[in-house]
């Protein structure tokens, strides 16, 4: 399930009121979403919840269930620390 924090930072970059995002969503079914939004929104991502991304974890990803994965993973990760 896409988090709302995650829905609400790739709402934002994209600039749109709202879009049902669930986790089978992909870049293309969403409006405005191409390849220099997509670099927006990880920039976005890793600002807001304060994690790095790897090229290789980013060019794994399909859907935005997907993403929130890699988000929780990255979040735990740094929380066991």
């Amino acid at each position: 399930m896409i988090s709302d924090r995650l829905k609400q930072v790739i709402l934002t970059v994209l600039e749109l009121p709202d879009f049902d995002l669930q986790d089978d969503t992909t870049a293309n079914m969403v409006p405005k979403w191409d390849s220099l939004s997509h670099l927006n929104i990880i920039t976005a991502i890793e600002t807001e919840f304060a994690v790095k991304f790897r090229a290789t974890e980013i060019l794994k990803l399909k859907t935005l269930g997907d993403l929130q994965r890699l988000v929780d993973s990255k979040t735990a990760a740094r929380a066991a620390l």
